[in-house]
């Protein structure tokens, strides 16, 4: 399909709404400096409800991507979980499982995120610390140990590596004896805002986009149920962006990839129908659901103004995290009641699946009574409060249906920026210059007060921050390096060397690279041995320079 034009028919730049938030003598606005009018009225938002609203299930998608939501099915509740050895995640993994979880969510230590495996100087310090370390096939297989590939649904948080990480749980899969076509999940996959927010990038920016199409186009045909991509507002929200950022920011990754994968000779009706999105849960409540719709209704028309793309092609699904970056160190049981009302306005914002946070995550790794009572409170949410029982309550809100119009039209405006910068590959400078001016704007409000922050700048008692627990980790990254020298020791070292041989080739040249990935880590090959080998043949990216450095075909950003 070709690319349309760059609006839909009916759909002005910016609305006129009947609030006059400028009325306000006091300022008020919301936590991304959107105006709030002391009162809102059946003119404020200007709505068409047919044109903008639409029926559950039904394009622009606002009221929710299902006619029937949650009284059809609940919300995928799946926490986030990874820490230290394959082993130790997998009996964290059976822990959540048995008390109600409905889907596995991976973290990966940074290492793994990096490229490096466990031995690697680079991976001194840093083994198992931010999340499982795994360096082989060996490690993947007891990760999943006693867990049924074609029954459960996994969520892996990786980027540059997730190419290499899900060719390791396809691995996996065929020893269980599992199909292809029966494994359900996602990797994040999303490189482009590494570069802009997060920094957990390997090689320059065109061979890391050939990977992600590549993978899009091998698991059209292998994987179906596979989501190739999570397209994540979230890391860029947690490092500072507003509410409107992080959908246009979002978005603008979004249409690159699209981009990339129709010139690759894809047909949009092939993936997209597979793509997800992954976005924050903050503290402004009505913000965030107004920010959840109207991101289904902006991206549904994107794809249909761009594309001409069918209504399963517009439907945007997504996953929620609560926000990190809201938890408090001090009085960390105040983050309780911070991570309920993020749930909550993901729920009624009509999310796919959910993460909710430990209360202790400002100080460590969430400890077993803190992961329990994150999963208790989606359950709570779930079968006690009510939320389930209607789709899109808030529909009809004059004020949320104001918030919606703002935030997609403030988006909107962003993502003509971008374009006039050439797409999000040309606009990376540009996004990260206005997340940190707006991460600036927030801190010097937390510091001067004009933002509360209860238990920080505000109703403070006496102590400070809780005690952080100092784990030691030496023992663990000890063992991490004799279990990989134990698998170089046993494995076949020409099968090995062969496949990184043939992966080299294939990356200098321009064929579908994910095959000779899989070839690599059924011969053995360890994940460092593999993103080495991509690293020699492409070069690395240079942060601030535009480019890269190293050899090979392909460096340059």
């Amino acid at each position: 399909m070709t690319e349309k034009g760059t609006k839909e028919e009916g759909v002005t730049e910016a609305r006129t709404t009947g609030a006059d938030p400028s009325a306000d003598s006091q300022g008020i606005r919301t936590d991304s400096g959107l105006p709030v009018a002391p009162l809102y009225t059946a003119g404020s938002a200007g709505v068409d409800p047919e044109h903008d609203l639409g029926e559950p299930g039904g394009y622009p998608f606002t009221r929710g991507v299902y006619p029937t939501m949650y009284r059809g099915r609940l919300w995928t509740m799946r926490q986030y979980a990874g820490f230290g050895t394959a082993r130790e995640t997998n009996e964290r993994y059976h822990y959540l499982l048995e008390r109600g979880q409905t889907g596995l969510s991976v973290a990966f230590d940074l290492p793994t995120q990096m490229g490096y495996d466990s031995d690697d100087p680079m991976a001194t310090g840093e083994v198992g610390r931010a999340g499982v370390a795994i360096d082989s096939l060996d490690d993947m297989r007891i990760l999943f140990d006693r867990i049924d590939l074609g029954r459960v649904s996994t969520s892996m948080t990786i980027n540059s590596t997730a190419a290499i990480l899900l060719a390791l749980y396809i691995a996996v899969a065929e020893e269980q004896g599992v199909p292809r076509e029966k494994l359900a999940g996602t990797v994040q996959n999303d490189i482009l805002k590494e570069y802009i927010a997060r920094g957990t990038y390997i090689y320059p920016v065109e061979p890391s986009l050939r990977l992600i199409s590549d993978l899009m186009a091998f698991c059209s045909r292998e994987v179906p149920r596979w989501n190739t991509i999570s397209i994540s507002g979230y890391h860029i929200r947690e490092a500072g962006a507003t509410a409107p950022q992080e959908v246009a920011f979002t978005f603008a990754n979004g249409l690159e990839y699209v981009k990339r994968a129709v010139e690759a000779g894809i047909d949009v009706e092939d993936f997209a129908p597979r793509l997800s999105f992954f976005f924050a849960a903050h503290n402004d409540f009505f913000e965030e659901v107004a920010k959840f719709r109207a991101a289904r209704r902006l991206w549904a028309r994107l794809m249909r103004e761009r594309w001409d793309a069918s209504d399963t092609s517009c439907r945007l699904r997504f996953h929620t995290q609560t926000g990190g970056s809201t938890l408090t160190a001090q009085q960390p049981r105040n983050n309780v009641i911070r991570v309920t009302t993020q749930a909550l306005s993901a729920v009624l914002g009509g999310t796919q699946s959910l993460h909710t946070n430990g209360y202790d995550e400002a100080l460590s790794l969430p400890s077993e009574e803190a992961a329990e009572l994150a999963l208790r409170t989606q359950q709570i949410l779930a079968h006690e409060s009510g939320v389930a029982r209607t789709v899109d309550p808030l529909a009809g809100s004059y004020f949320v249906e104001e918030l919606t119009n703002r935030i997609e039209d403030e988006a909107r405006r962003y993502l003509g920026e971008i374009e006039e910068r050439g797409g999000a590959a040309g606009a990376i400078a540009y996004m990260q210059d206005e997340i940190h001016r707006a991460a600036l704007r927030f801190q010097l409000e937390v510091e001067s007060g004009d933002r509360v922050v209860v238990g920080v700048n505000r109703y403070r008692t006496e102590g400070g921050a809780a005690e952080m627990d100092r784990t030691d980790y030496s023992g663990l990254e000890r063992e991490q390096r004799e279990k990989v020298a134990r698998v170089r020791e046993r494995r076949d070292a020409a099968a090995v060397e062969d496949a990184l041989a043939a992966l080299a080739e294939g990356a200098r040249g321009s064929e579908n690279l994910f095959p000779r990935i899989l070839d690599a880590v059924r011969a053995m090959a360890t994940l460092g041995e593999i993103s080495g080998t991509l690293r020699e043949a492409w070069g690395r990216y240079a942060a601030g320079g535009g480019g890269s450095f190293g050899g090979g075909a392909g460096s340059g950003s």
